[in-house]
């Protein structure tokens, strides 16, 4: 059903339920799981669900990409625990929603399966969720995990 199936990953708790999913699913089929991580400046600190501990706010963007790095490994490991073993990561930049979009566009991904709520939860009360953004205007498959 999926040959390929994005999983953005940003530490959330969602996003590691998210991942479970994809694992899943990727198992079925077989399928190539791209993990997807976009560092951001948050507005908090937030804990992240991988053990990595909390990310400072005023970490510069080198540092956010290497705590990304780490995360992204973490989770790779998890997916090949679960028994998936064609698993690559990626670094993005930018827009999260925008990010995910042409990540998607661009592999040609069957499906996106992500958290319903990640580490922005406040700001997506006011503009809108990622997961939101993305499931009306993937052009693939979106599953939303919750």
């Amino acid at each position: 059903m999926f040959q390929s199936i994005l999983v953005p990953i940003d530490g959330s708790e969602h996003s590691r339920l998210a991942l479970s999913v994809a694992c899943r699913l990727a198992r079925q089929e077989d399928s190539r799981l791209v993990l997807l991580h976009i560092p951001e400046a948050l507005e908090h600190e937030p804990l992240l669900v991988w053990g990595l501990g909390a990310v400072p706010m005023e970490a510069t963007l080198e540092k956010r990409e290497k705590i990304g790095r780490e995360l992204l490994d973490k989770a790779a490991e998890e997916a090949r625990t679960l028994g998936i073993e064609n698993v690559e990561t990626v670094i993005g930049q930018g827009s999260p929603a925008q990010r995910i979009l042409e990540e998607a566009k661009q592999r040609g991904v069957d499906a996106i399966v992500m958290g319903s709520r990640g580490l922005g939860d406040l700001k997506g009360l006011v503009v809108g969720s990622v997961s939101h953004k993305i499931s009306h205007a993937a052009p693939c498959s979106v599953i939303t995990v919750h």
